[in-house]
């Protein structure tokens, strides 16, 4: 009876993965692809780049004439000055109308406008990598919650075959207990035995059901239900990862969009500077105006009556043509501070850009250095697996004739899962490395050269 309880628990508790594994099974390239559709922080950095591009756009803008109209209606009371005559009226009740355009085109400006144009484009380069450096990181985490559900699955899946193995135990040891051979004691220890073993495998599947919460989560998607994910079965190499950390941080520094990003902004910065000492330079610019006026006071002095609005139009036009220099010379210290300070940005880029440069070092052996260590520890896992499986099957057999305790019994019991739960996580540890090693080197994340089983 217990029994049938017993699989009935694990019926239960498993309902929701046999559930999962009814809806559409998601590959790791797809749950990559679909979080750098969905993504919150990469939508908002694409609209940071969006506004690069229009300062970029607006700067181009800058090197063209303004050019600007105006029209007004006035009336004066009393004395007054008449615009279109320049006389004075008394006690008068005049309407006037003024319209005028001007155009203004910068002829020189210590080159401020073709450095602004230049280092808006770097900047909106560091952006663009800025961005791709997000779509990395999300990458990234995608892979690894991808891959703590295949281990976290792994685990479930061990431990649930001991499961059932402690449960044929039982039923073994009743009935020698039952016959006399053995102690009751022995029965009791594997009981107890059991209900561990049933707690952490419900531990292990509440992890296994977080872990896909995670990665539904990182996919934007509203809930982990009727999410399932493609296992692969994975067979780890027989040589260590190719190449070492100094290979592949010389691919890694000529693609990889943290470094290129530093090195766009201190190009940026130095065109910035560029910039600022362009304020010492004289400005030259050209100015042209069309304007015109009306005034129901204006006479025509031949025939003593009003000018028509048109006519006053057409004889009060002006048009008027100039070149303007202006010449810093002390504007409180301004120019020579923002020079001061773009030296300081260049500084400061310079120092970003190393520091970038030495943190993907450090990742990159701080990766290979896990991965070569993960592979070794799995491979002594491998071997101490096979010694505890042969071992557990040796005290199996020396209980069942009362040769061993329960005790010693469930001790090796224990050793050998936990071999086999190192050896998993050993196992994903060097796959999710050597991905990271492989995605510095360009290599998109991708488990294609898996063979795929959907679970």
């Amino acid at each position: 009876m217990k029994r049938k309880i017993l699989s009935l628990g694990f019926i239960m508790l498993l309902s929701p993965l046999i559930l999962l594994s009814q809806e559409k099974v998601w590959s790791l390239e797809e749950c990559i692809g679909h979080a750098l559709q969905n993504n919150i922080q990469i939508k908002q950095q694409e609209i940071v780049t969006r506004y690069q591009e229009s300062s970029l756009e607006q700067s181009k803008l800058d090197l063209l004439p303004t050019l600007n109209g105006s029209a007004s209606h006035r009336y004066a009371f009393g004395r007054a000055l008449d615009q279109t005559t320049n006389r004075y009226t008394e006690n008068e009740t005049v309407q006037s109308n003024s319209f005028s355009a001007g155009s203004n085109l910068s002829l020189f400006n210590g080159l401020v406008n073709l450095n602004t144009i230049r280092k808006y484009q770097y900047e909106l380069l560091a952006s663009e990598q800025d961005l791709a450096g997000f779509r990395d990181d999300i990458s990234l985490n995608v892979a690894l919650a991808y891959l703590q559900i295949l281990l976290n699955n792994e685990l479930v899946n061990t431990t649930l075959a001991q499961v059932e193995l402690t449960q044929q135990q039982i039923d073994r040891t009743r009935k020698l207990v039952e016959a006399g051979s053995l102690a009751r004691g022995n029965l009791l220890d594997i009981e107890a035995q059991a209900a561990r073993e049933e707690v952490q495998l419900i531990t292990l599947q509440n992890q296994l059901a977080i872990s896909y919460l995670t990665l539904a989560q990182l996919l934007e998607l509203p809930s982990s239900e009727g999410f399932a994910i493609q296992v692969p079965s994975i067979t780890l190499p027989q040589v260590t990862y190719e190449g070492n950390p100094d290979s592949i941080f010389k691919v890694a520094e000529k693609i990889r969009p943290e470094v290129l990003s530093a090195e766009y902004k201190l190009k940026g910065a130095e065109y910035d500077l560029a910039i600022a000492r362009g304020g010492r330079s004289p400005q030259l610019s050209f100015g042209a105006s069309l304007g015109t006026a009306y005034s129901d006071n204006r006479i025509d002095l031949t025939t003593m009556e009003p000018y028509d609005f048109w006519t006053q139009l057409d004889i009060n036009r002006n048009t008027a043509l100039g070149f303007s220099i202006n010449i810093p010379i002390l504007n409180g210290w301004m120019v020579n501070t923002r020079i001061k300070n773009s030296r300081l940005g260049i500084e400061n880029s310079k120092y970003s850009l190393e520091n970038t440069r030495k943190q993907l070092y450090k990742n990159i052996q701080q990766a290979y250095t896990d991965a070569q260590g993960a592979m070794k520890k799995y491979y002594s896992a491998q071997k101490a697996v096979a010694s505890m499986e042969e071992a557990y099957r040796y005290a199996e057999q020396k209980l069942n004739v009362g040769m061993l305790t329960a005790v010693d019994y469930i001790l090796s019991k224990t050793q050998l899962l936990n071999a086999q739960s190192e050896m998993a996580q050993a196992k994903y540890e060097y796959v999710f490395k050597t991905k990271v090693l492989d995605f510095y080197r360009g290599i998109p994340l991708t488990l294609e050269q898996i063979t795929m089983l959907a679970r």
